[in-house]
């Protein structure tokens, strides 16, 4: 309940929720031993979803979890790092060559037919273009999310997740209908 005081403040009345734990020990033996009490207690306590949750009630991760995370840290980090010194190579490489070239921005260019596709831009970087090369990068810095969902997926289904299989399906699902969307 909130309380309008006379310094224009308010003020909450109520108590905050204080949680009472009750703990149930069995009836002590006169010869009972501290180390058969220590076995019957336990800090952790198991979740149903593998999670743990120790005697401060901080959950930690399985290690298939921690993995997990691990592995899809690891491939956004390194594809990010991967496909942007691509791209720099690519560029460092067109103005080295084309760098004194003036701009024409009397005409409109598109882009050239080649780079409208995956197999074009292969194409192009295997015939030695360094605008290919840049396409290349570019193309990798798109694959990366691409591969982490891929990777989420089956580690879900791995799992027996199926509700996050479920979700992980659709945005997989939206990824491919704006990549292949861009191209019909």
């Amino acid at each position: 309940m909130y309380k309008f005081n006379s310094s224009f403040r308010w003020t909450f009345l109520a108590q905050p929720d204080k949680g009472v734990v009750t703990l149930t020990l069995p009836q002590e033996v006169k010869d009972s031993n501290i180390e058969q009490l220590e076995q019957r207690t336990s800090t952790v306590t198991q979740l149903p979803n593998s999670c743990e949750i120790d005697a401060n009630k901080n959950v930690t991760k399985t290690l298939s979890e921690q993995q997990l995370e691990n592995l899809l840290s690891n491939l956004m980090k390194y594809g990010v790092l991967i496909a942007s010194a691509v791209v720099l190579l690519g560029g460092i490489l067109y103005l080295i060559h084309h760098g004194n070239e003036p701009a024409g921005y009397h005409f409109f260019q598109g882009e050239p037919l080649e780079f409208c596709s995956p197999a074009g831009v292969v194409k192009a970087v295997i015939s030695g273009s360094y605008r290919g090369i840049i396409q290349l990068g570019l193309l990798l810095l798109i694959a990366t999310p691409i591969v982490r969902v891929f990777i989420s997926l089956l580690a879900f289904l791995l799992q027996r997740e199926f509700i996050y299989v479920i979700v992980t399906l659709l945005v997989m699902a939206s990824l491919i209908y704006s990549l292949v969307g861009a191209y019909y």
